[in-house]
C-alpha cells in the first residue's frame, strides 16, 4: 500500500527538471555579469574544447602520487614561474596506466591535448622547453587525445590506439584522468547530473528499478546479485525509512578500481547514488570507505558539498521534492567489512560481524530498516543507463553477464594499472594483449582472480570469457576485480599460504569454522613448506597427517561457516590444489619446490670452481654454516643451512647455486 501511495503522488507532480548545463550557464551570467554566455560556449570553455592558454594536466591520484607526482607538480609551477609562463595547471586522477606514471599531459592552443609518461620533477624543465618550442620527446610521450575542433600533432599516434587503451571498453573509467575531479561543471559539461534530472522527471521509482533490471546490471561487488531486483525488494518492503550503502570498503590485496574511480570521477559515485536511492525510496545513503583513502575521502567530501551548494543533493532534489542526505562513514580496515551484514553493524557503531541470514538488509538492515547495499562500480554504471537506456548497457558482455568490468592488473605483468573490458573478454586479451604480457620472457603460470577468496586460473584456461556463471565453473570467482598474474618464479603452495595467512588474520572470529578451521588449514600449508632441519620429535608425521585432512576441513569450513567471506576463504588452497597438484605433491613427499621460491626447501652449494675465498659469505652468514679458508673454496654445511640465502645476496662471482 505504501509503494502504490508513493507512485501515484510522484506520477501527479511529474513535472520537466532543469537541465543542468542550463543552470550554470544561468548561473554564471547572472553571478559573474557574462551576458554574452551561451549554451556552447560554456561547453566548449568546460570541456577544453577550445582553450586561450596552455593547460598542464598531472596525475595525481595515489598511484601518481606515489611514484612522485607531489614532486612533478611542484617542479611545474616553479618552473611556470621562474619563466612567467601563463599556464594552468589542473590535477586529474589515475587514467589506469599506473606503471607509467608519474603521467603529465599538456594541451596548446588549437592543438590535441598531449599525455607523457614517467615525467619525475628532473624531467620537468627539458619536458616543457620542447613542447612549448613545438617539439614533443618522442621518448616520452604515450599518445595524443581526439578532439574535433583542434588540430593533430603528427607523427603521434592517438591515445586510444595505444597497445594498453585499444582492447578495452571504458565506461565506468571514460573520465577518470581526463576531467578535473574537483570541479562540478565540468563533469556537468561532460553530461553529468543529466540522468538525475531526467530519472527524477521522467520514471517513478518501480521504473528506475525495471530500467536497471531490464539492462541486467549485476553487482560487480563479487556475488552478482542483479541490482535492480535488490532495489525493488527493498522498495516493496513498508517503511517510513529505508538506506542505500555504498560499499567502498575494497580490502583485497591488488584491488583499487574503487579508489580510482573515487579519486579520479567522484560525482558519477554521487549521481549514481542518487538515482539509485530514489529507485529504493531512500532518504538517507552512506559511503562505507576504509580510512587508507584519505585522497579519496577529500574528493568525495568535496564532491558531496558542491553538489549539495548547487541543489543536486540535501533538500528538494531540482526541485522535485525528493530529498537525499550522503553520509560519509569511515572504516577500520577489517577485511570482514566488505561483507554486507558486517559492514551495516560497522555503521551502527557496532563491531564488524556479520550475522546469519534471512532476514536479508531489504527487509531488516541498518537500524532494522529496509536497506540495500551496492559497491562503487555498480552505482558508477547507473547514470549511463539511465541516460543512454538499458539496450545501450546490455548489447555488450555475455548472455548473463552484461555490460563491462574493471580490473585492477598487476603482479608479473608489463602494464599494470586499471582496465575496463567488455564481459566476454577472455583472460589472454587481457593479460597478453591489454597486459603486455610477462616481462623478461618468462612463462604465464596462473592469475589470482577474486581477491583472497578467489582462486588461481591456470593457463589451460587463458581463453576462458570472464563473466560470472565461467569463473565459477573452474573454481574461481568475479570477486570486486584484481587480477594479479603470475609467472613461473611463483611458487601456488606459497601463494596459498599468503593468502590463507590473510584470511585467518582477517577472520572475525564468530564462527568457529572460519576462526579455528582457516587456522588448521595455515599450520597445514606451513608445515609442507617447511624443511627437514627445522623439524622436530613427531612433526614429520604430524606433516603427512594434516595434509591428509585439508581437502576434507576446506569442505567443512565451506558448509559451515556463517558468512561468504567464510564459505569462500578455502578457495585459494582448492584452486591451486586442484591446478598445480603436482607442485603440492613435490612439497610433500621430495620436500622441494619447483619454483625456488620457499626457502626453507631449498639448498644451498658453492661451486668451488667459481668461489674465489673472499670470505663474504661466511662473514653473512646467520647460522655460521659456511666454512672455508681465505682465498680458498668454500663450502655449505646442509644441517646448520637455514636457507636465508644471505650468502646469494653478497656473493659477487655467482658462486652460490640454488636448487
Amino acid at each position: 500500500m505504501a509503494e502504490t501511495l508513493t507512485e501515484k503522488k510522484l506520477m501527479v507532480k511529474k513535472a520537466m527538471i532543469g537541465d543542468p548545463v542550463d543552470y550554470f550557464v544561468e548561473r554564471h551570467v547572472k553571478e559573474f555579469g557574462e551576458s554574452s554566455l551561451t549554451r556552447e560556449i560554456w561547453l566548449a570553455r568546460k570541456r577544453r574544447e577550445e582553450i586561450v592558454r596552455p593547460v598542464l594536466f598531472v596525475g595525481t591520484g595515489t598511484c601518481g602520487l606515489g611514484a612522485g607526482a607531489g614532486r612533478t607538480l611542484k617542479a611545474i609551477l616553479r618552473y611556470l614561474t621562474e619563466r612567467r609562463v601563463e599556464a594552468d595547471v589542473v590535477e586529474v586522477g589515475c587514467i589506469g596506466i599506473c606503471v607509467e606514471e608519474p603521467l603529465v599531459d599538456i594541451q596548446l592552443s588549437g592543438k590535441n591535448r598531449l599525455s607523457f609518461r614517467q615525467i619525475t620533477e628532473d624531467r620537468v624543465a627539458d619536458l616543457l622547453d620542447g613542447v612549448f618550442a613545438g617539439k614533443v620527446p618522442s621518448e616520452r610521450v604515450i599518445g595524443q587525445h581526439r578532439n574535433p575542433k583542434a588540430a593533430s600533432w603528427d607523427d603521434i599516434p592517438y591515445l586510444d590506439e595505444h597497445p594498453f587503451f585499444a582492447p578495452q571498453t571504458r565506461r565506468v573509467l571514460v573520465r577518470c584522468g581526463l576531467i578535473n575531479p574537483r570541479d562540478l561543471e565540468e563533469y556537468v559539461a561532460h553530461g553529468g547530473y543529466r540522468a538525475l534530472a531526467e530519472t527524477l522527471s521522467r520514471y517513478t521509482p518501480s521504473e528506475v528499478c525495471e530500467q536497471i533490471e531490464k539492462s541486467g546490471l549485476r553487482g560487480r561487488g563479487g556475488g552478482g546479485f542483479p541490482a535492480g531486483l535488490k532495489w525493488k525488494l527493498a522498495l516493496q518492503k513498508p517503511a517510513d525509512q529505508r538506506y542505500l550503502i555504498c560499499n567502498a570498503d575494497e580490502g583485497d590485496p591488488g584491488a583499487f578500481m574503487d579508489r580510482a574511480v573515487i579519486e579520479g570521477d567522484p560525482h558519477r559515485l554521487i549521481e549514481g547514488m542518487a538515482i539509485a536511492a530514489y529507485a529504493m525510496g531512500a532518504t538517507r545513503a552512506y559511503i562505507y570507505i576504509r580510512a587508507e583513502y584519505p585522497l579519496a575521502i577529500s574528493r568525495l567530501d568535496e564532491a558531496i558539498a558542491q553538489a549539495r551548494s548547487a541543489g543536486f543533493l540535501g533538500k528538494n532534489l531540482f526541485g522535485s521534492g525528493n530529498d537525499l542526505e550522503i553520509v560519509i562513514k569511515k572504516g577500520a580496515g577489517a577485511f570482514v567489512c566488505g561483507e554486507e551484514t558486517a559492514l551495516i553493524h560497522s555503521i551502527e557503531g557496532r563491531r564488524g560481524m556479520p550475522r546469519p541470514k534471512p532476514p536479508f538488509p531489504s527487509e531488516s538492515g541498518l537500524f532494522g530498516k529496509p536497506t540495500a547495499v551496492s559497491n562503487v562500480e555498480t552505482l558508477a554504471n547507473v547514470p549511463d543507463i539511465l541516460d543512454r537506456g538499458a539496450d545501450w548497457f546490455s548489447v555488450i558482455g555475455t548472455e548473463t553477464s552484461k555490460g563491462t568490468k574493471v580490473f585492477a592488473l598487476s603482479g608479473k605483468i608489463r602494464y599494470t594499472g586499471l582496465v575496463e573490458v567488455a564481459m566476454g573478454t577472455t583472460l589472454r586479451q587481457i593479460v597478453f594483449d591489454i597486459g603486455g604480457g610477462i616481462p623478461e620472457n618468462r612463462a604465464y603460470k596462473a592469475v589470482q582472480i577474486g581477491g583472497p577468496s578467489g582462486g588461481c586460473i591456470p593457463e589451460a584456461h587463458l581463453d576462458i570469457q570472464i563473466d560470472y556463471e565461467s569463473l565459477k565453473r573452474i573454481g574461481a570467482m568475479m570477486g570486486s576485480g584484481g587480477l594479479v598474474v603470475m609467472d613461473e618464479t611463483t611458487c601456488m603452495v606459497d601463494i596459498a599460504k599468503y593468502f590463507m595467512d590473510f584470511i585467518q588474520r582477517e577472520s572475525c572470529g564468530k564462527c568457529i569454522p572460519c576462526r579455528e578451521g582457516t587456522r588448521r588449514m595455515l599450520e597445514i600449508l606451513e608445515r609442507i613448506t617447511r624443511g627437514r632441519r627445522n623439524e622436530n620429535g613427531v612433526d614429520a608425521l604430524e606433516r603427512f597427517k594434516g595434509v591428509m585432512y585439508l581437502a576434507r576441513l576446506a569442505s567443512v569450513i565451506q558448509d559451515t561457516s556463517l558468512c561468504g567471506l567464510g564459505k569462500s576463504a578455502p578457495n585459494p588452497v582448492l584452486s591451486t590444489l586442484r591446478w598445480f597438484r603436482d607442485e603440492y605433491e613435490a612439497h610433500i613427499y621430495e620436500r622441494r619446490c619447483p619454483a625456488g621460491a620457499c626457502p626453507e626447501l631449498l639448498t644451498y652449494l658453492i661451486d668451488e670452481d667459481q668461489c674465489r675465498g673472499c670470505t663474504l659469505c661466511a662473514k653473512q652468514c646467520p647460522a655460521e654454516a659456511i666454512l672455508g679458508k681465505p682465498k680458498a673454496p668454500h663450502y655449505i654445511l646442509p644441517d646448520k643451512c637455514i636457507g636465508c640465502g644471505a650468502c646469494v645476496d653478497v656473493c659477487r662471482f655467482g658462486a652460490v647455486n640454488v636448487s
